[in-house]
């Protein structure tokens, strides 16, 4: 009897122990289960979060070939605008001269326009701009948006000017001499009495730019067109002309100094945002659809 509750007793006892081995075994199965599983949604999070910055970085990037595409495109027009700006200036100062208005409302929209005058000068009233240097078309275009020009200086000669016809003084911008010309005794020869004709271009007045200095009156040292101020010390009307080549006489000061060269670097504009997208197209497609 006593063997026999031993037995059954060893026997209840063994059942137990594996049922709770089958537990921990299981338990522990479960668990390593649960571990891979939030391992697997860890990893699929972070691969989705990383597709969804390569798609943003992938399209952000494409506005920097789309960008300087526009700019080159906006080059481009400015670019033909500017060349119809300066033909069009060109035309006016070739243009056949018309009589001088006298009507100042009429004249402000007349610059750049050539015209002709018939009188004498009064070459005890010149005034110098300066500093100046002749003006070259071509070369200036050469030589636009460069900070500094090569080239001799010296002044440009506003002479007033009576116009028999009209009953008036304008003045006449006659023309470039070098600073060793400026005095009016070191090229007597130039200084023309008696009636003439002038051709010139009107100009209108100039307002000072920044780091031009201001005129000097008392000196007669002029830096720009001041209409106002140069008329109440000669006397003339707020009229102002530049003399064009074929006004030039010999010994004087050479005429056809008036500037229509507009500064055009539309092109090298437009080379560089072309080129940028070009370079940054090719960028963006080795970088994520040749990857691919």
């Amino acid at each position: 009897m006593v063997w026999t509750r031993f037995l059954t007793s060893l026997k209840n006892q063994t059942h137990v122990t594996c049922i709770k081995k089958t537990l921990v075994s299981r338990g522990r199965g479960f668990i390593q289960t649960e571990g891979k599983l939030k391992s697997s949604v860890r990893r699929f999070g972070s691969t989705t979060a990383g597709k969804g910055e390569d798609s943003f970085l992938k399209w952000f990037l494409l506005l920097i070939p789309a960008t300087t595409f526009g700019l080159g495109t906006w080059q481009v027009k400015r670019r033909q605008w500017k060349m119809e700006l300066i033909d069009g200036l060109t035309r006016l100062t070739t243009a056949e001269p018309i009589p001088l208005p006298v009507d100042p409302a009429e004249l402000s929209g007349l610059e750049y326009r050539r015209v002709r005058v018939r009188g004498k000068y009064d070459h005890s009233k010149e005034l110098y701009i300066l500093p100046r240097s002749p003006v070259d078309p071509e070369k200036e275009a050469r030589e636009a948006g460069r900070l500094s020009s090569s080239g001799e200086t010296g002044a440009n000669v506003i002479t007033p000017f009576h116009c028999t016809d009209l009953g008036i003084t304008i003045l006449v911008n006659r023309g470039y001499v070098p600073k060793q010309k400026i005095r009016p005794e070191t090229r007597m020869k130039g200084q023309v009495e008696g009636e003439m004709e002038v051709v010139g271009v009107v100009r209108l007045t100039e307002t000072r730019k920044p780091f031009v200095p201001n005129n000097d009156v008392e000196r007669n040292r002029w830096h720009y067109r001041d209409l106002e101020a140069m008329c109440q010390i000669t006397g003339a009307e707020p009229i102002f002309i530049d003399a064009d080549f074929g006004s030039t006489v010999p010994g004087g000061p050479i005429g056809g100094q008036t500037r229509v060269t507009l500064r055009n670097e539309h092109m090298q504009y437009i080379v560089t945002w072309y080129g940028l997208c070009a370079a940054t197209s090719y960028m963006w497609f080795a970088k994520f659809i040749q990857k691919i």
